[in-house]
């Protein structure tokens, strides 16, 4: 089966990033998937850690192509602030 044809777009799509809990991880994170969804409008939800020492963002947005999925995924994974993204 081919990758392309396993997802049908536009979907909603819900994307989740973590890194250390701070004010400037989170920023950084929601302005990069911003960047990308033009006028679309996305969720978001945080979760700490048992610790507290990480937080996790699920933003779930309407996804318009798996171009669109890859390139908010190669800039998120390259920002530093950024330990992982599922």
């Amino acid at each position: 089966m081919n990758k392309n044809n396993l997802m049908r777009f536009p979907c909603s799509f819900p994307l989740k990033v973590m890194g250390f809990n701070t004010e400037a991880f989170a920023s950084a994170a929601l302005s990069i998937i911003g960047s990308h969804l033009g006028d679309d409008e996305a969720s978001c939800t945080r979760r700490l850690s048992s610790g507290d020492k990480y937080l996790s963002l699920t933003v779930t947005f309407t996804a318009r192509s798996r171009d669109q999925l890859d390139a908010i995924y190669r800039e998120l994974n390259s920002h530093p602030l950024v330990l992982m993204t599922l």
